[in-house]
């Protein structure tokens, strides 16, 4: 398959991208079944998170627990399972914090760390399962003006310390978290390791330094932050004080028979001016791997392919399609990559977690 790895021209305060490669092969990769296993009469719904420990622990982030109509409904329990996929515990049973499930993500002291859309709220969780730390503040119950966040555009200011359906956290080396705020600030807040806040970067847009939707998020071993900038179909790249590095992009051909998890096709190109989520290569997901040479994951929605990047960019692999059989996706929302072969995919669709073995050597 032919692809292009596109750069955008934009000012000398960041390193352009110009790699080009003339194949990117499709990685044979298998699915285990069932790799997480939950006791009797208990359940999960759309799958948001997946993340592993230091021990290899699966922590699975569902929006579950919840009947009846959708709206207003509190959806969020997060589970802990052996390496074997053997249930442990549920963890935060009753949470004030639950509300709509983004992510779970686990820091290099293995505390566990949640996003939750619905209450605006990022919490920590020490390994054994006790509240550490939150950020965020969920609206009062008892306030008359309480009620689903909306869209206005331009989005209102953001205020330091409160969130607007926050989706994801990383970490740098010191200890820093940065947290992508997400489906209306489009912006990243900084905090230290002892809970302050310092910075935040970025509004709503498309141009360079801009985002729209950052979903995902992700920081490699030199401390810089890759933002999944879904709603513009492109991976951004910052330092940790927000100055733009580069922009990754992913333009790799696929089947134009290709058919989307659910919905109608979208029609293609995209208007700009509009959000690109349902757009080929628009990340979804992102993850960075462990060790000396460091690889990017990303998966998209639509035609629900993961794919393998080098951290300047270079399509290295692509594996997988849309569906509902093992290796098929249902729009994966979260990576878990513990090594450069063996991947954890959260699917909202198809309310499940994938473990993937990838065999690139073949």
């Amino acid at each position: 398959m032919k692809w292009l790895l596109a750069a955008l021209a934009v000012p000398f305060c960041w390193m352009p991208l110009t790699a080009v490669a003339e194949t990117v092969p499709e990685i044979p990769f298998d699915s285990i079944p069932g790799p997480v296993r939950l006791p009797a009469n208990l359940y999960f719904g759309e799958v948001a998170g997946v993340a592993l420990n230091s021990k290899g622990h699966i922590f699975v982030f569902s929006r579950g627990n919840t009947r009846g109509p959708a709206y207003g409904a509190a959806a969020a329990q997060l589970f802990e399972f052996a390496p074997d996929g053997t249930f442990i515990r549920e963890i935060g049973t009753n949470l004030y914090a639950w509300g709509f499930a983004h992510v779970v993500r686990i820091d290099p002291k293995d505390n566990i760390w949640v996003t939750d859309k619905g209450s605006d709220l990022v919490v920590k969780f020490t390994p054994d399962g006790q509240v550490a730390m939150v950020f965020g503040r969920k609206q009062e119950a008892s306030d008359e003006d309480t009620a689903p966040l909306k869209h206005p555009k331009p989005p209102l200011p953001p205020v330091d310390g409160y969130f607007r359906q926050v989706t994801d956290i990383a970490w740098d080396s010191a200890g820093n978290g940065y947290i992508s705020d997400g489906y209306i600030n489009s912006r990243i807040a900084k905090v230290s390791k002892d809970g302050e806040w310092l910075l935040s970067w970025g509004e709503h847009g498309s141009g360079p330094g801009q985002l729209a939707q950052p979903h995902s998020i992700a920081v490699d071993a030199h401390d810089q932050v890759y933002v999944a900038d879904r709603g513009n179909r492109r991976i951004q790249v910052f330092d940790g004080d927000g100055k733009l590095l580069r922009i990754i992009t992913i333009d790799v051909p696929f089947d134009p028979d290709a058919k989307p998890a659910i919905g109608n096709k979208p029609k293609l190109p995209i208007p700009e001016g509009t959000l690109q989520t349902m757009a080929p290569g628009a990340p979804w997901a992102v993850c960075i791997t462990p060790g000396p040479t460091q690889f990017l994951y990303v998966a998209d929605a639509y035609p629900g392919r993961i794919y393998k990047l080098s951290l300047d960019g270079q399509v290295l692999g692509v594996l997988g399609k849309s569906g509902k059989l093992l290796k098929q996706f249902g729009w994966v929302h979260e990576i878990a990559c513990p090594s450069e072969n063996e991947l954890y995919v959260a699917e909202l669709l198809n309310w499940r977690i994938q473990k993937l073995l990838l065999h690139p050597q073949k």
